[in-house]
């Protein structure tokens, strides 16, 4: 109820305060020399351009054409509203006023030409704060798993100083060999089988088990 109150508020004084400055404007005008339907069409055209200005800067705030046609357009109403309050002689009225009044409707054409067909400063694309803070937490959420550790390669112990010399490809050979029983049967394998499966005496299959700590 008091919201409604205060809203019929604005909206008579709004009017009322449009329809004397639109009377001041006429009444300019008329005393210019603008007589008839003329007079009554300079507040108009006053009053279009001073919307048309506002709006073009609802969506431009930096653009200098609109700051500059809405200040014309401001000023010329108000303008109108002190020159009919006594401190002009509206039955004498100056010839440069008479001028500025008759140039008038050129001026407000171009300001209303060029506020139409201005373009209109495009939009920067622009992320919400709140998108922003949920996409944050999604990729960072706390029941994803924690990336595994990197482990540093196992340096194979050395084997015993009384174990003779293994060629480095024979010995790899047997790691895969021995790596593979492990993982298919979960016991080491022995070192007579290993001796069997290489076919190698077996002086030097318990040298390559010895190193491979098969034994």
């Amino acid at each position: 109820m008091t919201r409604s109150l205060r809203l019929d508020a604005v909206l008579i004084q709004a009017v009322i305060a449009g329809a004397l400055s639109f009377a001041h404007l006429h009444d300019l005008a008329d005393a210019a020399g603008q007589s008839g339907w003329k007079a009554w069409a300079y507040p108009i055209s006053v009053d279009l351009l001073l919307v048309a200005a506002w709006r073009r800067l609802r969506t431009a705030r930096r653009d200098r054409s609109a700051w500059t046609w809405f200040t014309i357009a401001l000023f010329a109403s108000l303008g109108a509203n002190i020159a009919t309050a006594g401190l002009l002689d509206l039955e004498h009225v100056p010839a440069w006023l008479r001028i500025l009044v008759a140039g008038w409707p050129a001026l407000a054409f171009l300001g209303g030409t060029l506020l139409v067909h201005s373009p209109t400063e495009p939009a920067a694309p622009t992320q919400d704060v709140d998108e922003v803070a949920v996409l944050d937490v999604d990729m960072h959420r706390a029941d994803d798993p924690a990336p595994a550790p990197e482990l540093a390669p196992a340096t194979p112990e050395a084997p015993p100083a009384d174990v003779p010399a293994v060629p480095s490809a024979l010995l790899d050979h047997a790691r895969k060999i021995a790596d593979a029983h492990r993982a298919s049967t979960g016991y080491p394998l022995p070192a007579d089988a290993l001796s069997a499966r290489l076919q190698l005496p077996a002086p030097m299959a318990n040298a390559i088990a010895a190193h491979l700590q098969l034994t």
